[in-house]
């Protein structure tokens, strides 16, 4: 059973992850206004995968005889300049979501809640991950600068991101 601090603080990072989909559905409808698909696509896929971690967290609140309860997720921005600056915001915010899920490792430790850990290890692994991917996009971006031929070639490899499985994404 969790404790009602952990119940809180798992709570509070459903909210964080579904505040992550919106985030990333918002820089995805901000590339298919500009008609970068690739992007738009790669940014709906990433939104795909944060719906799928607050539901982790929501079903492991049910399994631990906890109760979740949701809260209104804060609207994120609509303008996110070129790609270089959207995927900075994304590296940006992926660091931040890091930090919550050391911050949750920290107050389950605390708490005694060693049943808490094994879940909260797919989360920390995946946040390496998250961080990585982010970063090298934000690499090849610095790297081709504005240059038109190159963002296609990059929008044409986002593209390509296949949708997140539930199945292989299990903790």
């Amino acid at each position: 059973m969790l404790t009602k601090k952990v119940e809180k603080a798992f709570n509070e990072q459903v909210n964080a992850e579904m505040y992550s989909s919106y985030l990333y559905l918002a820089i995805s409808a901000h590339f298919a206004s500009q008609s970068l698909n690739g992007f738009a696509h790669w940014m709906r896929m990433q939104a795909d995968e944060e719906t799928m971690h607050a539901m982790k967290f929501f079903d492991f609140i049910l399994d631990r005889g906890g109760k979740p309860t949701l809260k209104a997720i804060a609207a994120p921005l609509a303008d996110f300049g070129a790609p270089s600056e959207a995927f900075t915001t994304v590296l940006d915010h992926e660091r931040k979501v890091t930090s919550l899920i050391h911050g949750l490792v920290d107050v389950t430790a605390k708490e005694g809640d060693h049943a808490s850990a094994p879940f909260l290890q797919w989360f920390v692994s995946e946040q390496v991950e998250e961080e990585k991917n982010a970063q090298e996009i934000v690499d090849q971006l610095k790297l081709v600068g504005d240059q038109p031929a190159s963002l296609f070639m990059i929008d044409q490899m986002l593209g390509q991101r296949a949708a997140p499985s539930p199945i292989a994404d299990q903790p």
